[in-house]
């Protein structure tokens, strides 16, 4: 069909550049089809990282050029040429920009495959995947607003507006600097904890009272995953502004305490080699420290702490748990006597006849629960 419009014929143009557009993007579905199958047999991470973020940025940047290019071959009228050429330098600025993007994309996949995070031993892969993701997540803001500042500068009015606002740069600066001082604070607190990593990504961190794991840092905000699966958001400014505690800041490893009040008749030493026996069975000790030692001696009972150590935050938990349980058992087998006890004795007291009662001989010394305490 030929349209005709003020004597011009748009039938042909039309036709060409539509020719030129299925021709690049059947060139682009071509080329991607070739790498996926080179991907496929071959086990290089790289090229699979590119094929699968590259696919539509290319869907959208390969056809933009060629109809750049085939643009003035279409012999279109010069208004038309121009209002069209505008048109698709935008969308080729927009798909350079969402380009950069997705380079900073695969080399967050390379560098996630190179250091697993599924390993028993992953602090140096915690490390860089926390400066890899954050630094990507900066790239991500910076190159959007860079894209969107190059679009609207091609806008003559924008740009003659840009021009106008610079000359009173130093009230704009510090109007937007009031008003984005939260989200640039964030932004600048992201950078510091991407090469400073005082938290990366599951550390084990005591955070407001709570416990739990660091499961996402973004530009604005981390999101701490709390021990009942309950979720803590804070500010990326938080961490350089308030004390918090890390538990896996050089290392995983941790000391667990457990403490148990016991008679002055237990014998410290048969708990002492019990606490080892148990530890030597259980999985999750990490078979450097075993103490148990006498911390405090009350009137009523002495006070034995047992230092055990683990390998992580979740096993310390848990075998605190595990020598709790079996030295309470052992307690109640070995010497059921051995809980704490109050010791009380029974004096004589004058009766209204003004003889004294005689105080049992044989209550005197003898122990007795805490509620039959004679005061």
């Amino acid at each position: 069909m030929d349209f005709v419009q003020d004597g011009y014929s748009w039938g042909w143009p039309l036709a060409f550049l539509g020719a030129v557009l299925l021709l690049a993007l059947l060139a682009q579905s071509f080329l991607f089809g070739l790498l996926s199958r080179w991907a496929q047999y071959h086990s290089g991470f790289l090229l699979k990282s590119i094929v699968r973020h590259g696919r539509k940025p290319f869907a959208c940047l390969v056809p933009f050029l060629a109809l750049l290019v085939a643009l003035p071959a279409a012999r279109l009228p010069v208004k038309a040429v121009v209002q069209a050429q505008h048109a698709l330098g935008l969308g080729v600025i927009a798909a350079v920009g969402w380009l950069a993007i997705v380079c900073s994309a695969v080399i967050f996949d390379v560098i996630s495959a190179r250091y697993r995070m599924d390993v028993a031993d992953n602090l140096a892969a915690r490390r860089v995947h926390t400066q890899a993701r954050v630094l990507h997540r900066i790239v991500v803001v910076m190159v959007t607003i860079v894209t969107l500042s190059v679009i609207l500068m091609t806008f003559p009015p924008i740009k003659q507006m840009g021009i106008s606002l610079l000359a009173s740069a130093g009230i704009a600066g510090l109007i937007i600097g009031s008003a984005m001082k939260s989200s640039l604070s964030n932004l600048i607190a992201g950078v510091q904890i991407a090469f400073t990593q005082p938290i990366r990504l599951e550390d084990a961190v005591v955070v407001e009272g709570e416990w739990g794991w660091v499961e996402e840092i973004n530009t604005t905000y981390v999101t701490v995953r709390l021990w009942d699966l309950r979720r803590m958001v804070l500010p990326l400014s938080y961490f350089l502004e308030h004390p918090f505690q890390n538990w896996t800041r050089h290392t995983s490893e941790l000391i667990g305490s457990v403490f148990l009040y016991v008679d002055y008749t237990v014998p410290v030493e048969e708990v002492r080699k019990e606490l080892r026996r148990i530890v030597q069975n259980n999985a999750r000790w990490r078979g450097h420290v075993c103490v148990l030692q006498v911390t405090d001696a009350t009137a009523n009972a002495v006070q034995l702490r047992a230092l055990v150590d683990a390998r992580d935050s979740s096993s310390a938990f848990d075998l605190r748990c595990d020598v709790r349980e079996g030295l309470i058992h052992f307690l109640q087998e070995k010497y059921p006597q051995g809980l704490p006890k109050v010791r009380a004795e029974f004096q004589s007291a004058p009766n209204g006849s003004g003889h004294s009662l005689p105080a049992p001989s044989e209550f005197l010394g003898s122990e007795m629960p805490a509620h039959h305490k004679n005061t």
